[in-house]
């Protein structure tokens, strides 16, 4: 989908449940309210494979501003600090390089991350002082693009779990003045690309996509016409000729996407199966 500024994830969830009348409808991965570009809905039994999309990497063009710091860390929350700044560009380059492969990264007060089984936001509403665990992101890409005090324009490319909100305030620390993320666009997720996204409130049944995409970087393992009997029930089948790589398998039958299977000794057991029988 293509979203808007403005709604949340689940509200965009919502309008393709009203348009396609199904109840089982998700995403991989959400977008704050303030952000737009493309958020993946997942449908129907293709519900069940999110879970091995979820490293996908993800490409963003945003705007960071510098010199003031906010509770939310973008632009949408109260301003805490506001700093005098005289960044030049060769300090702010300096400052980018630092997170490019990857740092430990503590996630947003208002986040929707767990503290002691509670979401990290509902704590933060009731003005208590949250400071979720810092944990390690990849930053494959970070690319300046425009930097027109105290506004930086850039790119990033970034691993599953990783808050541009974050990112933009430990730029600011980094730099010694503070900043919050005021923009942000999704640009890409894996191999899909926004350009090829529709809007929530125009997505009908034909927009539908193979959800073989998101198993097509995993090990590939084909069956026979006896073998998918036994793959559709969840019953296992042998795993040869596939070598065990320490990763599950997709079941195909031709094009046909059937399961999603663990190996188990010499045997692949399905663990996801999204075909009828």
């Amino acid at each position: 989908m293509a979203k808007p500024v403005g709604p949340t994830s689940h509200d965009v969830v919502d309008m393709v449940r009203r348009a396609l009348g199904e109840q089982r409808v998700g995403h991989l991965g959400t977008l704050d309210p303030f952000a737009e570009g493309l958020l993946v809905v997942v449908v129907g039994r293709a519900t069940r494979l999110a879970t091995f999309a979820a490293g996908w990497t993800k490409a963003y063009e945003g705007v960071i501003r510098l010199g003031v710091t906010t509770d939310t860390d973008d632009a949408t929350g109260a301003v805490l600090r506001t700093e005098t700044m005289a960044v030049t560009a060769a300090q702010l380059a300096a400052a980018l390089a630092q997170f490019r492969g990857g740092y430990l990264q503590r996630p947003p007060a208002y986040s929707a991350v767990k503290i002691a089984g509670e979401r990290a936001y509902r704590r933060a509403r009731r003005g208590e002082v949250v400071q979720p665990a810092a944990r390690r992101v990849e930053i494959e890409q970070l690319e300046l693009v425009e930097y027109r005090a105290p506004d930086v324009r850039f790119r990033a490319t970034v691993g599953g779990g990783t808050y541009l909100r974050s990112l933009a305030r430990d730029v600011g620390a980094a730099l010694g003045c503070g900043a919050h993320l005021i923009a942000l666009r999704r640009t890409a997720v894996g191999s899909l690309r926004v350009e090829e996204a529709v809007a929530p409130d125009a997505v009908t049944a034909a927009d539908l996509r193979d959800p073989a995409i998101l198993v097509a970087h995993l090990p590939r393992r084909e069956v026979t016409a006896a073998e998918r009997d036994a793959v559709v029930h969840g019953r296992p089948v042998a795993r040869d000729p596939v070598a065990d790589r320490g990763e599950p398998i997709a079941v195909f039958s031709g094009s046909e996407l059937l399961a999603v299977a663990d190996v188990e000794g010499e045997v692949l057991k399905p663990r996801v199966v999204v075909t009828d029988a």
